[in-house]
């Protein structure tokens, strides 16, 4: 098992870049089983900056016409959520009467989506479904409906594969948990 230091903090090994690759693969499968025969171009939505390696990696197995559009949200400060999502940059294209793929790197207490869905309401989008690489359900403080998640996970801070710790360690390919 490898550990790494990030800042002040040890992590070590948890899910290694090919479980996260079959997870992604399981994943984008159930996405064009539903999306198989869509005559519209639905939207996946990057959201910035953690999503960005799941996006792409999501986005090389569909198999149906999409556009790319980006927004930023904001919650986290060192290793703990906030609570408050802030809009670090809004929507990058109109989506209004548009299907709309949210494709989060992680939902943890659930506030950003509930936040999102909201902003994505406002600006007119037609429906909504999250996709999600991973998913802590101990963390989660909100009713939220999850149309595809990769990897369930528990509720432990975690870096790599887009995922930061004070916006390092996003660019490593395996995905760490902080060692205790």
């Amino acid at each position: 098992m490898e550990h790494i230091k990030l800042y002040d903090k040890t992590f070590k090994t948890f899910i290694p870049y090919e479980q996260i690759m079959a997870s992604i693969d399981k994943v984008a499968e159930q996405v064009n089983k539903d999306f198989k025969d869509c005559t519209d171009v639905p939207i996946l939505l990057c959201v910035l900056n953690g999503s960005i390696m799941f996006t792409s990696e999501l986005m090389k197995r569909l198999d149906f016409n999409c556009q790319l559009v980006s927004i930023k949200l904001t919650s986290y400060e060192g290793t703990q959520t906030t609570g408050k999502v802030k809009q670090a940059m809004g929507l990058t294209a109109d989506i209004s009467g548009r299907r709309v793929i949210i494709v989060e790197d992680i939902v943890d207490t659930g506030k950003t989506i509930v936040e999102l869905k909201n902003i994505l309401k406002e600006k007119g989008a037609s429906e909504t479904y999250v996709c999600t690489l991973l998913h802590k359900p101990e963390a989660c403080t909100e009713d939220l409906k999850l149309d595809y998640v990769a990897i369930p996970i528990p509720n432990r801070f975690i870096v790599g594969f887009g995922l930061d710790y004070d916006e390092i360690g996003r660019n490593l390919k395996d995905i760490y948990i902080l060692d205790e």
